[in-house]
């Protein structure tokens, strides 16, 4: 009946140990699957505040680039206006003296 008893126990025990180990082994594991998804959501939230950052930074650039790219346009046109109107009138001079030559040319001949 002793021998019964201790064998009976030592299986408990045994049996108690096994099942033990099992279950911490699969917490332990739980526990580094949540710290590591944990550490992936960390990591991709940093890579997407980086992306957002970058595109902010690329669009400022962008909106800057054509903000000059306006003004230059504009400084462009205005000048070309102005030799534009240079030339109307440096024309309608020549115009008008070409005028006046063949005006004293009639009067000379006639």
């Amino acid at each position: 009946m002793k021998k019964l008893v201790l064998s009976t126990v030592i299986v408990l025990a045994l049996s108690l140990s096994f099942t033990s180990c099992r279950d911490s082994k699969k917490a332990d594991s739980v526990e580094e699957a949540v710290e590591n998804v944990s550490d992936a959501v960390e990591n991709a939230a940093e890579a997407t505040g980086d992306a957002i950052d970058s595109a902010v930074e690329a669009t400022g650039d962008a909106a800057e680039a054509t903000g000059d790219a306006i003004e230059n346009a504009a400084e462009a046109t205005g000048e070309a206006v102005e030799s534009a109107v240079d030339a109307t009138g440096e024309a309608a001079e020549n115009a008008t003296d070409a005028v006046k030559k063949e005006a004293d040319k009639v009067k000379i001949e006639h």
